[in-house]
């Protein structure tokens, strides 16, 4: 910490030393980084310019990161800045970095705030940044972010849902909670958070066990229908293994015999099956 509060220091008192540049000095440095790549060129501008970093850096110091950390992504974003600037635009450079330093700064916060990544797109970039001083200004006048309709106003401001605001109101209110948190019961047994968190899915074993035995009835039903003629595997097969079996009375119109011909050759051939299958495997519950 002692450390940090030090490199801190020195990069501000070398940020106040630095002398600033008049337009036309600060277009030459510009245009010699530009054209010839001249590393002191950009050396000055980036220095020149460091106070504009810190300005910017220290408006994101409430989402709890380290200042030198917020500073040193503006510096970034100002080195970024020199790279794409060009000097025939007649535009001051300060006025061109701002927007880089005030993107990477923010790009770092989103990645850093929190673990579950949030504000992937720039609505929803919008509406973190912005959210937090709606939410003072909210309680400022009075009012509540969660009073009824004051949701659906910040929506239709930034450009978002109403429910979208709810979920960021609800991130930003709590800090990220470990599924390895302890937790203390009532009879002073601890246990992990995640103790907790239920999955309706079978664990995997129970899902590996049961694609094994779907795997081995299979098997063993399609040895059994080996067993069947020609017509009775027919009806079995139209009545049975379908997802809507067909009626008595098609599958005879289709064979030509009646339904209650039908019928029996179908209980016949149901029977032959079951025998097939005890035979194969005694136990009759893995048939059920």
């Amino acid at each position: 910490m002692a450390n940090e509060i030090s490199a801190r220091g020195h990069m501000m008192r070398a940020a106040m030393k630095a002398p600033y540049l008049e337009r036309d000095e600060e277009r030459a440095l510009a245009v010699r980084w530009k054209d010839e790549r001249d590393q002191e060129a950009l050396h000055r501008l980036a220095a020149a310019h460091m106070r504009l970093v810190i300005a910017m850096a220290a408006r994101f110091r409430h989402f709890g990161l380290s200042m030198s950390d917020l500073i040193q992504e503006g510096h970034v974003g100002l080195l970024e800045a020199a790279a794409r600037f060009e000097p025939e635009r007649e535009v001051r450079f300060s006025t061109y970095a701002t927007w880089w330093i005030r993107a990477s700064i923010q790009d770092y916060v989103l990645r850093n705030w929190s673990i579950v990544r949030g504000g992937t797109s720039s609505a929803q970039k919008a509406l973190f940044f912005n959210l937090r001083r709606m939410r003072a200004r909210l309680t400022r006048d009075g009012g509540s972010i969660a009073d009824p309709g004051r949701y659906a106003v910040i929506a239709r401001a930034i450009g978002v849902s109403s429910e979208d605001v709810a979920l960021m109101d609800s991130r930003l209110s709590g800090p990220d909670l470990s599924l390895n948190a302890p937790i203390t019961e009532g009879d002073g047994d601890s246990a992990d958070r995640q103790d907790f968190v239920v999955c309706p899915a079978p664990l995997p074993d129970e899902m590996v066990g049961e694609e094994i035995d779907r795997e081995r009835r299979a098997v063993w039903l399609g040895r059994a229908l080996g067993s069947l003629n020609e017509r009775e595997f027919k009806i079995v097969a139209e009545r049975r293994l379908t997802d809507e079996g067909a009626t008595l009375e098609s599958l005879g119109q289709k064979l030509g015999i009646s339904k209650e011909r039908v019928r029996q050759i179908e209980g016949r051939a149901l029977e032959k099956l079951r025998v097939e299958l005890v035979k194969t495997q005694h136990d009759r519950a893995a048939f059920v």
